[in-house]
């Protein structure tokens, strides 16, 4: 039993990405999956399958001859002992804005780009570039 199901999820690609593998499968939870759609949409993993045995594969995504991975660096930032939030303007920026960072909000998970054109904050999950 995995108790934090985030740090798991971002453990498991990491280390799909450090071996080069195409596909990485994790366990499906509402978290992950929303996560997952967020990392597609902003162009990090090719796509997202969703399998009715309770797991998503993931397509990681390389570029150029020496399939070079598109996930640089994949950071947990709020542990469950040590949670972080943050307001609006207090959302960090990563790379000046080349990398992302995924917060839970009251409106649901997002981007940071997104959580301060809406002008929410929330719990700072992770960063990735």
């Amino acid at each position: 039993m995995v108790n934090d199901t985030i740090s798991d999820m971002l453990t498991r690609i990491r280390n799909a990405n450090l071996v080069k593998s195409q596909t990485v499968s994790i366990p499906l939870t509402r978290i992950s999956q929303q996560i997952s759609q967020i990392l597609e949409k902003e162009g990090f993993i090719e796509s997202l399958q969703t399998y009715p045995s309770e797991t998503i594969t993931l397509r990681l995504k390389y570029a150029g001859q020496e399939k070079k991975p598109c996930i640089t660096n994949l950071r947990r930032i709020s542990k469950p002992g040590l949670r972080i939030y943050a307001n609006h303007k207090e959302i960090p920026k990563i790379l000046g804005g080349m990398g992302i960072i995924i917060l839970s909000t009251s409106q649901g998970i997002m981007t940071d780009r997104e959580a301060r054109f809406r002008g929410i904050g929330g719990e700072v999950l992770c960063s990735i570039w």
